[in-house]
């Protein structure tokens, strides 16, 4: 089997008993998986929940915390519990772990983004295990990824892996809810994941997590549209990680074979990017642009709203409404003087306006 980038999210379920603490059989269980998936030769990052899970006991709370203070304290106390767990038993099989904690932040800043796929990259490189899981301790609402589910699915996209696999406690997606109704029927291979599923699996989820099946299939529509593939389940013993590379994990497969690949520039403007303005095109542009793969030019564009500076990223409209975000190269007032002209027109150092490597189709 060809080396492979995999990343591995571990939920907060699939991780402690139902008092919060962890569950040393089933937290051994994972570490002999992961050992196992490295030994055959593949790198691994490990996105783990379980902070704030194996932390509210040590504060007295007698269940999870539902305040964003509790939580956060929870957070504190259970993060290095957890990463202190692990860096111990991997250590074991010689393996040596990182610990990185990331907010939405850390996506959203153009700067942070491409430093995060840097570290992460040179980690890899030298055969460090990376530990990810968000920063509780410090998000708020507005900058939290709402689960690790979507913070996987993100990463995976970030250091272009693989395959995503998301172990929780449900083998895989159900037509309906496995718990409630016993005629439910497994779905073990997917090509695209639409808003009809997402309808079925909301609801399904444990008390220790904050992840149902529905975040997941959320997940896994995210990082398929980044290039992964995608692996919901679970599964027992030292080969579990390496059943599902070999396809015959016990879940659900989400997957094609040719997948689209964005690369970290692309996924920072699709994603995370804020949009600081509105381009204008008419249809010979729009062509262009969506159908030939071409790069925006100014003749193209007759209107723009926004006050934006070279570097943000805006919205470009057609005929019929958005088809897409790029990075601009041209401030508001350059391109207010430039916009309508052919290139034999134009005085400016840079004719794009958007380069066709810095855009994205809706």
């Amino acid at each position: 089997m060809d080396k492979k980038r995999i990343v591995v999210k571990i939920g907060s379920s699939s991780l402690t008993n139902a008092k919060g603490e962890i569950d040393q059989i089933k937290f051994q269980d994972h570490i002999n998986a992961i050992a196992t998936l490295r030994q055959a030769g593949h790198e691994v990052v490990l996105v783990s929940s379980g902070a704030v899970a194996c932390g509210f006991r040590k504060l007295g709370y007698s269940s999870r915390p539902v305040t964003l203070k509790g939580k956060q304290a929870a957070a504190a106390v259970g993060q290095s519990l957890l990463v202190q767990s692990y860096t111990e038993q991997l250590s074991k099989h010689g393996i040596v772990t990182a610990q990185i904690l990331l907010t939405r932040t850390d996506f959203s800043s153009k700067h942070r983004y491409k430093n995060a796929y840097s570290t992460l990259s040179e980690l890899l490189d030298r055969s460090v295990l990376p530990i990810i899981n968000e920063n509780d301790t410090v998000s708020v609402k507005e900058l939290t990824f709402g689960d690790n589910d979507m913070l996987s699915a993100l990463v995976s996209g970030l250091v272009h892996a693989d395959q995503l696999i998301i172990l929780t406690d449900i083998n895989g997606l159900y037509d309906a809810n496995p718990f409630k109704n016993p005629d439910a029927k497994r779905i073990d291979f997917l090509t695209e994941v639409t808003e009809e599923m997402l309808s079925f699996t909301s609801g399904t989820g444990s008390k220790v997590g904050t992840g149902g099946m529905e975040s997941k299939l959320m997940a896994a529509k995210t990082a398929y549209e980044l290039g992964v593939k995608v692996f919901i389940g679970n599964g027992k013993g030292d080969r579990k990680l390496l059943h599902v590379l070999e396809g015959t994990g016990d879940g659900t497969y989400i997957e094609k074979d040719e997948l689209p690949v964005l690369n970290n520039n692309k996924q920072w403007i699709s994603l995370f990017s804020a949009v600081s303005g509105k381009v204008f095109v008419d249809e010979g542009a729009e062509q262009a642009l969506v159908s030939k793969g071409s790069s925006l030019l100014p003749a193209g564009v007759y209107k723009m709203e926004g006050d934006f500076q070279k570097g943000d990223v805006v919205e470009v409209y057609g005929k019929n409404g958005v088809l897409g975000r790029g990075e601009i190269l041209y401030s508001a007032n350059e391109l207010k003087q430039a916009m309508g002209k052919r290139t034999n027109e134009l005085i400016v150092s840079n004719i794009e306006v958007i380069h066709r490597d810095k855009w994205v189709k809706a």
